[in-house]
């Protein structure tokens, strides 16, 4: 007699399809890997910042050791530049660890969760991870509908996640809409502010979420160190919130889910203002590059906030996957957005200006069959 393994909320789940690997293309297409342009991901174009290197390359002695499980100077970092005590940070194998911590120590099984339509993959994943239910409010011109989202919350919700700016649409939510969402929820709910892509905003648009940790103590603000800071190999994030909160995440975190290179990578790294400003600087004019062939090419796209933009590459429903693999032939990797409802659109990582370049050149290849 056979049994079913795990419980059906588990099996019901579809895994987390990353962006394709160069290797993978290189392969499948008979390409040579160093002809293929990756644009998927989200990640730097910069690469690692050196300061970043030389950190990892210090702490190599010690690799035979297991990392320090508290994150000591780690937490000493992040405690300087955000200006919280180091009992309000629980640290993350990449913000995603950490979106996940809240799932498994905030909901229980048939309680609910609020997150927007077209936001982060996930939010559903870790949803259904603990067998909660999933309360999907309908996206306002590809964004989050604050307003709705704080009317969808009910008596047995635990959790609403937001995405600021939100990935795969790259839409953004003033401070003054997301204040005044803060206000609205009840305090037995905890609010996920996921700031994945802060660090591309304007300063104009730059809020202190921090300062709203300090006044709501159901926010938990959410950041990682694998875009701006370009060190997603590395797998570091980080959580900000009240002690009562971060307390209970930290009692079910893996005790050594940062490990001591991405440890000493991230001390480097969240110190080095010049990769900052280069990497914002490059992700500005690249925008720029895009959105111009875009325009030129009479395509419709999402202005975007974060490291990519989405933009509508037919008026069918397999027009996202025929041109995605257009581009595949020729040794572009783009997102394809299909799982998010959006088949006629691809997501765009924002590159060098050269691999920009050679997106925009296969896209009119492929525009053109």
């Amino acid at each position: 007699m056979s049994h079913q393994l795990g419980p059906d909320y588990v099996r019901a789940i579809a895994p987390y399809q990353g962006g394709k690997p160069i290797s993978e293309v290189a392969r499948e297409f008979g390409l040579d890997e160093s002809t293929i342009v990756k644009l998927a991901s989200n990640e730097n174009p910069l690469g690692l910042p050196e300061s970043a290197r030389l950190a990892m390359l210090a702490a190599f002695p010690e690799l035979a050791r297991y990392p320090d499980s508290n994150g000591f100077e780690l937490k000493a970092a992040i405690s300087k530049k955000y200006g919280v005590p180091a009992d309000w940070i629980t640290l993350g194998n990449g913000s995603n660890d950490i979106l996940e911590l809240a799932a498994h120590a905030l909901v229980a099984p048939g309680q609910a969760v609020v997150y927007s339509q077209y936001s982060f993959a996930v939010y559903p994943l870790a949803t259904q991870a603990v067998g909660a239910r999933a309360i999907v409010v309908p996206a306002k011109n590809f964004g989050h509908d604050l307003a709705a989202m704080a009317e969808a919350v009910t008596a047995d919700t635990r959790l609403v996640f937001i995405a600021n700016p939100n990935n795969p649409t790259g839409t953004f939510a003033p401070a003054a809409e997301l204040e005044a969402f803060l206000k609205r929820v009840p305090s037995h709910v905890v609010v996920v502010l996921d700031e994945a892509y802060n660090e591309f905003l304007a300063a104009d648009l730059q809020y202190d979420s921090i300062a709203w940790v300090r006044r709501y103590p159901n926010l938990l603000v959410s950041r990682t160190l694998s875009k701006a800071y370009g060190l997603a190999g590395l797998r570091v994030g980080f959580g900000i919130s009240q002690p009562e909160l971060a307390d209970l995440l930290n009692r079910i975190r893996q005790p050594f889910n940062v490990n001591s290179m991405a440890q000493a990578a991230a001390i480097a790294a969240l110190t080095d203002v010049a990769f900052l400003k280069k990497s914002a600087e490059v992700n500005a004019a690249g925008y720029r590059q895009l959105t111009e062939a875009f325009q030129a090419l009479d395509l419709e796209y999402v202005p975007s906030f974060g490291n990519f933009v989405l933009v509508r590459v037919g008026t069918d429903d397999g027009a996202g996957a025929r041109i995605n693999l257009a581009l595949l032939q020729q040794g572009v990797i783009v997102r394809p957005v299909g799982n998010y409802g959006l088949p006629q659109w691809l997501r765009i990582s924002i590159g060098l200006p050269e691999e920009n370049a050679a997106f925009i050149a296969a896209l009119k290849k492929a525009l053109a069959r």
